[in-house]
């Protein structure tokens, strides 16, 4: 019996041994797998979303046109974030933060054991937790993944300083909305920065961070009373956390949400922006992938006044009837610098990606007659010169006969190159090309500005606008003329900084000469002549400062545009439908949109406000290049005809009878009119032979001019000399009969019409 103890207790011992030794190398195995696991944990590399960083464009004066973006995200340092937004994230999530080290048993046996005896799921993982596995793992339900999380935790605490980890954390958590960090939260919910919260916002932001699904009033019904009960319980941790007294958490009541809420980013016309400044961006270098983790900050040449007076004059201005397929496209570019200052490119990025400012195209009418002024300019044909302004007309072209007609037919006769451009004569303008040539037309277009992508033929229809540029193009070349020719690259893109600050980008385009000053003055004076008497009259008569422009309605009535500057600006309005079969007819009122009517209209609105900001600007003067003689080009020169309001002098080759009246040595022919006495008496024609000349010296011509003797005998001459005949053609007589002769007419005299 005792040796039967004694093997027992043996045994216990060995047992005890062999379980010390047992426990003592199982600790050691899970110590050195723990030290394993630790150390090969790398938090080097975060998800790439949580990584990444909104790159932001903004205005000339700073404000925000949009974002680049993977995720919705703008990260804020916590010192900028309320204390009050800070202990309501501790109280909601993890109240022991700044406690544990990453991990929290507790807390997580607690979670345990909760889940396990109610329906309710309750999350035991620390903020640094929830950090680790947002930053650092995948969106995945596994035992590995969980326990990897804890490593990561661990990993992160060692890495950061707990404010470090609070502040990754409240910017890298998902808010709903598409809101991720509590910058972009808070002005999605409250249409406020996160700097601003108050605390009542400041708990409902941090009661919406456990399942934004589940709490967000807007996501589904029953929602607002789930965020208040979590609302109503966050505060009360807040209380017994001591971050609030009882007094303040009974004043704190839920608040309002927003009502302004903030909208799509691509809605409305401001994703046509975001869109332009991305394609440029993608241009240089900068492509979708890079801005949307680079957080770059991209100073852009937009003014947001100008802006705002774009879209308002497009809303204000446009037909209240239009179709649904009418696309209206403006650009507005700085002279001098290419800096485009507005642009609109649709009513609703988000139905229709394509900017009808800088993408679609649209037949540019009559606007191409400018390129034909400045071409003949530039060969010396004046603003004088004279053209047949009849209507209809056949040309003679290399490919056949080319028939124009004006507008609505209508026919002008002679007129003059300046009097063409403000009525927009098709006639004239057509046989101005074949002067000039079509190719010093398209010359005049690609220094001017219209790219190369633009199809531009030199045919004799090309001054008539059958090319079809985008709205932007023909505002860049507008504003070459505005520069007074000088041209400047349009771009959007000023400046671009990295996440640092650090400035990496400026544009450097060259501006350069293309156009005389010369050409220009006289250019931007016959254009004024469109506003003032021309086509644009109507709507622009009255503008308030110097302008120029130039209607312009493509064939068939297919799209209207209106173009024009002060010497501070350059804007390109455009109307047109899908296709260019479809006619702008019948809208809004009209019997056709043409480019003096709406596009005109918007022009006005949108300049009018905007230029409010400068001072007046004036164009130079004209420099009349070629001359202001009028120069007739294959048209007849009309013979002017005499009239009452300008009398022309009329010959009197005898002494008339005196007329009561007369007065100082006057004679008078007709009683109403007055004329000089003649230095010389003129003899009174007689019947008699003329005698054989005398050997007397015959003195020099009068300036008076003579009849032109005739082969008949004429008057012998009185004592005094009589004058030599001139050359000159002699005025036509007076239809009244002639003193002293009876009525009959003078031998000899033939009247001529007055050149």
């Amino acid at each position: 019996m005792k040796n039967k103890r004694t093997r027992l207790k043996r045994l216990l011992r060995r047992i005890k041994s062999h379980l010390l030794v047992i426990s003592l190398a199982s600790l050691f195995l899970f110590v050195a797998a723990f030290i394993v696991a630790y150390e090969s944990t790398s938090i080097s590399v975060r998800n790439s979303y949580t990584a990444s960083k909104a790159s932001v464009f903004k205005y000339t004066n700073n404000a925000e046109v949009g974002r680049a973006y993977r995720e919705d995200r703008v990260e804020v340092p916590l010192y900028r974030v309320p204390l009050s937004f800070q202990r309501a994230i501790l109280a909601a999530e993890d109240s022991d933060f700044y406690a544990h080290s990453g991990i929290n048993p507790l807390a997580i046996g607690q979670a345990l054991f909760k889940n396990a005896t109610s329906d309710t799921l309750q999350g035991g993982s620390t903020i640094t937790q929830q950090y680790a596995k947002i930053a650092y793992l995948k969106p995945e339900q596994r035992l590995s993944r969980k326990i990897k999380e804890l490593f990561v935790a661990l990993k992160v605490e060692g890495a950061f300083t707990k404010s470090e980890i609070l502040e990754k954390y409240i910017n890298a958590v998902y808010f709903g909305r598409n809101a991720y960090g509590v910058e972009m939260a808070a002005r999605k919910y409250f249409g406020v920065r996160a700097s601003a919260l108050n605390p009542s916002q400041s708990i409902v932001l941090a009661a919406l961070v456990r399942s934004p699904a589940n709490y967000d009033p807007e996501f589904k019904p029953g929602n607002s009373v789930r965020l208040i009960n979590r609302f109503n319980g966050i505060k009360k941790n807040m209380v017994e956390e001591g971050y609030i007294t009882e007094e303040e958490a009974r004043a704190i009541s839920f608040p309002k949400f927003s009502a302004n809420k903030v909208e799509d980013i691509n809605s409305s016309n401001r994703g046509h922006l975001i869109a332009a400044v991305k394609s440029e961006l993608s241009d240089l270098g900068y492509t979708e992938d890079v801005l949307t983790v680079g957080g770059y900050v991209v100073q852009t040449t937009l003014d947001q006044s100008a802006q705002r007076n774009a879209e308002l004059a497009v809303e204000t201005q446009r037909p209240i009837d239009s179709p649904k397929d009418l696309h209206i496209g403006l650009a507005s570019v700085r002279p001098g610098t290419g800096e485009i200052v507005a642009l609109y490119g649709g009513s609703d990025y988000l139905e229709r990606q394509l900017n009808d400012a800088t993408q679609a195209i649209a037949q540019a009418g009559s606007t191409f007659k400018v390129f034909a002024v400045v071409a003949a300019l530039e060969k010396g044909y004046s603003l004088s010169t004279v053209w047949d302004g009849r209507s209809p007309q056949t040309f003679r072209t290399t490919s056949g006969n080319y028939k124009v007609s004006n507008y609505g037919n209508g026919s002008f006769g002679p007129v003059s190159l300046y009097r063409a451009t403000a009525s927009s004569i098709n006639t004239v303008f057509v046989k101005l090309g074949t002067k000039i040539g079509p190719e010093s037309v398209v010359d005049v277009a690609r220094r001017a500005g219209i790219p190369e992508s633009v199809q531009v033929l030199p045919t004799p229809s090309v001054v008539l606008g059958v090319s079809s540029p985008r709205v932007l193009d023909v505002a860049s070349s507008f504003s070459t003329f505005a520069a007074g020719g000088i041209y400047s690259k349009p771009h959007l893109v000023k400046k671009i900084f990295d996440g640092d600050g650090k400035l990496i980008y400026e544009f450097k385009g060259e501006s350069k000469r293309v156009f005389s000053e010369k050409v220009m003055a006289d250019l931007s004076y016959s254009l004024t002549g469109v506003v003032r008497n021309g086509t644009a009259s109507s709507v622009l008569a009255g503008f308030p400062r110097p302008i120029a422009g130039k209607t312009g309605t493509s064939q068939d009535n297919a799209s209207a545009w209106f173009a024009g500057y002060s010497p501070d600006l350059a804007t390109s309005v455009a109307f047109f439908r899908d296709t260019p079969e479809q006619r702008l007819t019948g809208i809004g009122g009209l019997n056709s949109i043409t480019g003096g009517s709406f596009p005109a209209r918007i022009w006005n609105v949108y300049m009018k406000r905007t230029l409010a900001e400068y001072p007046i600007s004036y164009f130079p003067r004209p420099a009349f290049v070629g001359g202001t003689r009028s120069v007739y080009i294959d048209v007849a020169r009309p013979t002017p005809t005499p009239t009452e309001k300008s009398p022309q002098p009329k010959p009197t080759f005898f002494k008339p009878r005196p007329v009561p009246g007369a007065t100082n040595g006057q004679i008078v022919t007709d009683p109403t009119k007055p004329v000089p006495v003649p230095t010389k008496p003129v003899p009174v024609p007689s019947n008699k032979p003329v005698p054989a000349p005398t050997t007397k010296p015959v003195p020099a011509p009068s300036a008076k001019p003579v009849p032109v003797p005739s082969n008949k005998p004429v008057p012998a001459p009185s004592s005094k000399p009589v004058p030599v005949p001139t050359t000159k053609p002699v005025p036509a007589p007076t239809v009244k009969p002639i003193p002293d002769q009876g009525g009959k007419p003078i031998p000899g005299f033939s009247p001529k019409p007055i050149p």
